[in-house]
């Protein structure tokens, strides 16, 4: 048994010697026993393989399979390259930041109340969203810090939200302008939003608090809407509380209204009588109410006077006569006093 081992060991090394280029071929004299024939046979098998397939570089259809690959496992590639290289292979870059045109560009807001101006970004990744007003040139806030000494602004961000929201505070008229939503790319990309702040609306019947008409003629009263952010949805009209009825028996009743950045709104009331004497309100759906009370004269009452619109009584205004005698008196006395004196020249 020792023998055969020592043999098998010399078979081995011959094996070894037979797989190199400088050995041509192992005697199989040299084999003295049938077992290792056998083993110096698979020996040479395996090692005639490896010298065709070196030689000649075709395929003997001898496949040898082992446990592993006889070359290494290629490496799974990023899908992300965030690096700069210029090996000519397409690269995979992160999606850049996108702005949502969901966000309105027009805000409207009334002073006093608080404007939000927003601003949704995709893809924002690692980059930060500020807020700058263009005015002055000035950063009112970046990420979620506010870079302005005006505690009115600040920023509003969820948590796994998109939507940067620019708040302010008590919004006043100087407030109104072009604002940015900036983010940090190179270059930097920006989303302008447009405020306007609006004074408190206001509404007023020309000629008020009263106006005078002949009997018979036409009422016509003007309500004027100003400082809205948008035109009222109505206007309604009231006589005495209680609202006019456009298809009364009476008839003669016209409403009109014009919208636009300041509204108009329009009462006419054809033939004057009696009963259309009283308070007549304006009351648009977005701001208060005004009143005008119209008088009705009939034809033994002295005609009104007009000024501008508004009708002035004599009889309201005594003081007014008074002033308009005395100045007659003294121009009177003053003509027959330069007449006096030219006389006595004579």
């Amino acid at each position: 048994m020792a023998m055969v081992g020592v043999w098998a060991w010399v078979a081995w090394c011959g094996a070894l010697a037979l797989a190199s280029p400088g050995v041509s071929s192992l005697r199989s004299s040299s084999l003295p026993t049938t077992s290792t024939r056998f083993l110096h046979r698979d020996f040479l098998l395996v090692g005639l393989a490896r010298r065709k397939t070196r030689g000649s570089g075709v395929g003997t259809g001898i496949t040898i399979t082992s446990g592993s690959s006889s070359s290494p496992v290629e490496p799974i590639r990023p899908l992300l390259d965030l690096t700069s290289g210029t090996t000519g292979e397409p690269q995979v870059t992160p999606p850049l930041p996108l702005f949502d045109e969901a966000a309105p560009r027009n805000v409207s807001e009334l002073t006093g109340n608080a404007a939000y101006l927003h601003c949704i970004v995709h893809n924002l990744g690692n980059r930060s969203v500020s807020w700058m007003r263009q005015r002055d040139l000035r950063i009112m806030t970046v990420g979620r810090y506010t870079y302005t000494t005006d505690q009115r602004f600040e920023v509003i961000h969820s948590p796994g939200s998109k939507d940067w929201i620019l708040k302010i505070k008590y919004a006043q008229v100087r407030d109104s302008g072009n604002y940015e939503c900036q983010v940090s790319t190179k270059p930097v990309k920006s989303y302008a939003v447009r405020l306007t702040v609006f004074a408190a609306p206001h509404a007023a019947i020309i000629g008020s608090p009263d106006m005078y008409v002949d009997m018979g003629s036409t009422i016509n009263l003007t309500c004027v809407i100003s400082h809205t952010p948008e035109p009222p949805d109505y206007i309604k009209w009231t006589h005495n509380g209680q609202p006019l009825q456009y298809d009364s028996p009476r008839g003669g009743i016209t409403v009109v209204t014009e919208r636009g950045n300041t509204t108009s709104g329009y009462l006419l009331i054809q033939d004057a009588k009696e009963s259309d004497i009283g308070n007549y309100t304006c009351a648009p759906s977005n701001t208060a109410a005004s009143t005008l009370r119209v008088h009705v004269l009939n034809g033994e009452t002295p005609a009104a006077m007009q000024h501008n619109g508004t009708a002035f009584p004599p009889s309201q205004h005594p003081g007014l006569c008074a002033l308009l005698l005395l100045l007659l008196l003294l121009l009177t006395g003053s003509t027959f006093t330069h007449g006096a004196v030219k006389d006595g020249d004579t």
